[in-house]
């Protein structure tokens, strides 16, 4: 019996094989779907991930310059060192693979200065690049580089490599450092200019896609494609290099010689445009790197107690980043003074022939305030008054004010307000709004107190009041340019608003040049008029929280010339300690030495009194290698005296050399014979007249140079630069500084 299925099996099987085959083709169809439609795009990407190796190349910041474009800071090429772990787990030969790993992680260990464990860890991972550590210098990169060659055996081209970027670097160390910031691991801003102008400064990074194969690595002339990196734009900043130094300069020693507990700032600003010239903050850092404490402050942090040093690491580090000018409040004091006298003028309230009664106590809603001097000034005039810094008189003039006009004109002077300056951090100002301001809070901040504002408003409203009342924008950037140079935006040096009228910022340059003539003495700078206010105020908050009244501010503001005002200098000092705690003692000479440095180099010309050519030093001439008879004319035609040493008729050395400054009458040491330089003892030159020094200097056959105030023959020295009982060469030229200890404005 024939087995053969019949037409209708066949049918059937026909039929079932094409609805098995439509079912296939739709099944596929959607898979396809799936894959090319739904999911094409994801696996585009994967695939891409396997056959390119996309790169990105580091874009360098746009550099900082100073005014007179002397770099600030810039972008160095540095280097970034990987590793490549797929390209070893990939390698058939196991034992192969260990020792190569082995070999990475002790080598590069030494060469980087890491943990071999933290770089095994890296090496271990399963993933085709990853970074060991980002920028790597030259130096450090070759060395990496010979380790790559002197294991050429294990193909190391293969797993380990270096990739170009760029490290920020700061030529001048730590100037200027709580200015310019700092930038982190990534180059981006994180701190001061590179922080707030991070957008700007920051590139447009570049690309490198290359094909790679199977195994991962690169496939040499088959397919790359580059995009260049777009370096950032560049600022142009307001500070100079040299104003900084010098505020940085004499704010240190301000620091060192009062013991200054809480740091100090120091500002040179133009009053006409805001543009500042120099901002220095003391217990600055090197950006370079930032993460690096002072060596007291990392004494601090190893003497702690385990479980406190990171906390405090912590804040000593933001403590030293901190813009002490911009993100700290404080109660400003007798420099406040000026405010009040511009509102009460302007609103013709006061005038030049007011007078004040002061009889050491003044009475208001029952609060008693003192004057700071005993039995009080008596009847003064505005100018004793302001001169005076006398509380119980600018009470007075508060209440004349009222607190709706104070109000408005501490809003106009823009002292309710940040100022906007380009930096981050700027801190708001806290004070007794209108409704708030009764009578004894109009007379406590009258005198500068029980409010809090920063020093960048108090010299920007210093600036209004002598400028012709013109309320400035304190600025850092002038403008910002593209790579080629061309200005890309240049910044408004513009005024917001006029304050007070020309009249009265007249008068009050005149208030302003009689202050320091007859009380602020030490803010007084030969050849030049200057106008400005101290102020010593009292830390109220810390006196409350810890019962001691010691906590003190020492302020000043100088502004020269101040017939027509160019420059101001702003001088505070947080919680001196040694001894002397004043505004007018402490901080005024800083505000002087300042100005008697920046000045002439700015162009601003010194007009010398008879009185004052007798006290200033002049620069020694360079005579030798002359005959000793041209050599001795041209040392007393700059009115200096000379001693010889030898029997020859040519100069072979000076003392002091040329570039050094003597005090006029100074003597010069010449040698016409190579003999052994004379010596001599250095006396003490403190606690001594001008006079006295004078003398004490001759007999011992050095020259001083005078600094501070001698406007009174009664003033003595405080300080000398080389100690006395010192052995030095005759003719060794001695710094003698001198201020007015009886200076006081104390906002009590």
């Amino acid at each position: 019996m024939s087995l053969r299925p019949d037409k209708q099996m066949i049918r059937r099987s026909l039929f079932i094989l094409v609805i098995a085959i439509l079912c296939l083709t739709l099944i596929s169809g959607a898979s396809l779907v799936r894959i090319m439609l739904i999911k094409g795009e994801e696996y585009q990407s994967k695939a891409s991930e396997q056959q390119l190796y996309d790169s990105l190349v580091t874009a360098p910041r746009g550099n900082i310059y100073d005014r007179n474009m002397n770099l600030l800071a810039t972008s160095a090429t540095a280097w970034t060192v990987y590793v490549m772990p797929n390209s070893i787990n990939k390698l058939k030969d196991a034992e192969k693979a260990g020792k190569i790993r082995e070999i990475i992680s002790s080598g590069l260990s030494e060469i980087l200065e890491m943990d071999s464990e933290e770089i095994k860890n890296k090496v271990n991972q399963t993933t085709y690049y990853v970074i060991i550590k980002k920028k790597v210098e030259k130096e450090t990169a070759d060395k990496v580089r010979e380790f790559i060659s002197a294991n050429k055996d294990y193909e190391m081209t293969k797993f380990l490599g270096l990739d170009e970027a760029t490290k920020r670097y700061y030529p001048n160390d730590t100037l200027a450092s709580c200015v310019l910031g700092f930038v982190g691991d990534d180059d981006q801003g994180l701190a001061g200019l590179e922080s707030y102008y991070d957008n700007e400064l920051t590139g447009v990074p570049g690309r490198v896609v290359a094909a790679k194969n199977a195994k991962g690595t690169d496939m040499p002339f088959t397919y790359e494609k580059v995009e260049e990196a777009k370096r950032g734009n560049s600022l142009v900043s307001t500070i100079d290099s040299y104003v900084q130094y010098v505020c940085e300069k004499y704010l240190d020693a301000a620091v060192e010689e009062n013991h200054i507990a809480e740091r100090g700032a120091v500002m040179a600003m133009d009053v006409n445009t805001g543009a500042i010239r120099g901002m220095a903050i003391s217990g600055d850092f090197n950006p370079n790197s930032p993460f690096t404490l002072s060596s007291a402050d990392q004494a601090q942090v190893d003497a702690a107690p385990e479980d406190q040093k990171a906390d405090l690491r912590k804040e000593l580090l933001n403590r030293q980043w901190r813009n002490k000018a911009v993100s700290d409040t404080y109660e400003p004091g007798s420099v406040f003074k000026i405010f009040t006298a511009s509102t009460a003028l302007e609103e013709g309230l006061i005038n030049t022939n007011s007078s004040f009664t002061c009889n050491y106590t003044f009475v208001v809603a029952g609060n008693a305030y003192h004057c700071h001097h005993a039995g009080g000034h008596g009847t003064q005039s505005l100018q004793q008054a302001i001169s005076n810094s006398c509380n119980p008189a600018f009470i007075q003039i508060g209440q004349l004010i009222g607190n709706k006009v104070f109000s408005k004109y501490f809003k106009a002077f823009g002292m309710a307000e940040k100022t906007g300056i380009d930096l981050p951090g700027e801190a708001l100002p806290t004070y007794h709004a209108e409704e708030k301001m009764g009578p004894t809070e109009l007379a406590s901040s009258s005198f500068g107190q029980t409010f809090n504002v920063t020093p960048i408003q108090m010299i920007t409203m210093a600036a209004a009041s002598v400028n012709g009342g013109y309320l400035v924008q304190p600025h850092l950037v002038d403008k910002i340019v593209d790579s080629d140079g061309k200005v890309v935006e240049s910044k408004s040096s513009g005024y917001k608003r006029q304050v007070i009228s020309k009249a009265t910022s007249e008068t009050m340059r005149t208030l302003l040049e009689y202050v320091v003539q007859n009380g602020a003495k030490n803010g007084i700078v030969a050849g030049y008029r200057v106008g400005g206010k101290t102020g010593t105020s009292q830390k109220m908050v810390k006196i409350v929280e810890t019962g001691n009244r010691g906590f003190y501010i020492g302020s000043y503001v100088g502004i020269v010339p101040i017939n027509d005002p160019q420059i101001a200098v702003y001088v505070m000092l947080d919680e001196p300690t040694g001894g002397s705690y004043y505004g007018g003692v402490i901080s005024a000479p800083v505000g002087s030495r300042v100005m008697s440095e920046i000045l002439p180099y700015l162009g601003i010309e010194p007009q010398y009194s008879e009185a004052e050519l007798k006290n200033i030093s002049v620069p020694v001439p360079d005579v030798t290698s002359n005959a000793l008879i041209d050599a001795k004319k041209a040392l007393s035609s700059v009115g200096l005296s000379y001693k010889v040493v030898g029997n020859g008729d040519t100069v072979l050395r000076q003392h002091p050399t040329s570039g050094n400054a003597v005090f006029r009458g100074g003597t010069v040491i010449l040698y016409t014979e190579d003999t052994e330089a004379q010596n001599t003892v250095v006396p003490g030159l403190i606690g001594m007249t001008a006079n006295e020094v004078n003398a004490a200097a001759a007999s011992a056959g050095i020259n001083v140079e005078f600094s501070g105030n001698t406007s009174s023959p009664a003033i003595k020295s405080y300080k000398q630069s080389i100690n006395a009982g010192e052995t030095v060469p005759v003719g060794q030229i001695v710094t003698v500084y001198f201020r007015d200890e009886d200076t006081v404005d104390l906002a009590d």
